[in-house]
């Protein structure tokens, strides 16, 4: 099969597709060593959700991080959230033991690159993360983690040790079929610049911080 028909086939299959299933598998060297790219048909919310797998994933019992798409923070460093330092630590914890980071495209916890900026203009006239969403008409947090599920029942993965801070995170996948065995809390990534963020994930949102008075 020549490669343009090897591709037109992929993209036929798409709509074929009864349960979510994994498309297709790319090795892609890093600086962190070799990884392996998975991408999903079928998914329930229709995204393009990457799986990322370092090392040697086998039938154990995987590390796994859900990390949600920040743009400002992953690829601009940010300082107004944690959200590279944890993406980073993830990885580089998982160059070393072997993991898999699912990486989400839900930026600003599900509103949008575009409404997350509006949200940051609000907080900057004083409001927090909270009362930015609400003022704009969203949620505090608009995320779901079904597809994510089904990325990791898709590649056999049943049971987890989720790296995270956010006790919602295991709530949802445990209710769509994942077995959460442990939960590794992440870093603390405090500066003055998003102190007043992190202590709303705590109060307002019920991550598990453990910031210092």
């Amino acid at each position: 099969m020549n490669f343009p028909q090897a591709v037109m086939n992929m993209k036929e299959s798409e709509d074929l597709v009864d349960s979510p299933e994994i498309r297709n598998k790319s090795k892609i060297p890093t600086e962190n060593g070799d990884s392996y790219f998975y991408s999903f048909r079928g998914l329930s919310d229709g995204k393009e959700h990457l799986a990322i797998e370092y090392g040697e994933i086998g039938n154990n019992v995987p590390l796994v991080r859900l990390h949600s798409e920040c743009m400002t923070g992953d690829v601009f460093g940010s300082n107004k959230c944690d959200c590279g330092e944890q993406l980073n630590e993830s990885i580089k914890i998982f160059s070393k033991e072997g993991g898999l980071l699912l990486y989400l495209r839900q930026e600003g916890r599900g509103i949008g690159l575009y409404n997350k900026l509006d949200a940051y203009f609000l907080q900057e006239k004083g409001f927090d993360t909270v009362e930015a969403n609400q003022l704009l008409e969203f949620e505090d947090d608009l995320r779901d983690y079904e597809a994510a599920a089904q990325m990791l029942q898709a590649m056999g993965v049943t049971q987890i040790k989720l790296v995270t801070n956010n006790p919602e995170k295991v709530a949802q996948l445990e209710s769509y079929g994942i077995t959460v065995v442990e939960r590794i809390p992440t870093g603390l990534f405090l500066k003055k610049e998003n102190a007043h963020y992190l202590k709303t994930k705590k109060s307002k949102s019920g991550h598990l911080l453990n910031i210092p008075h």
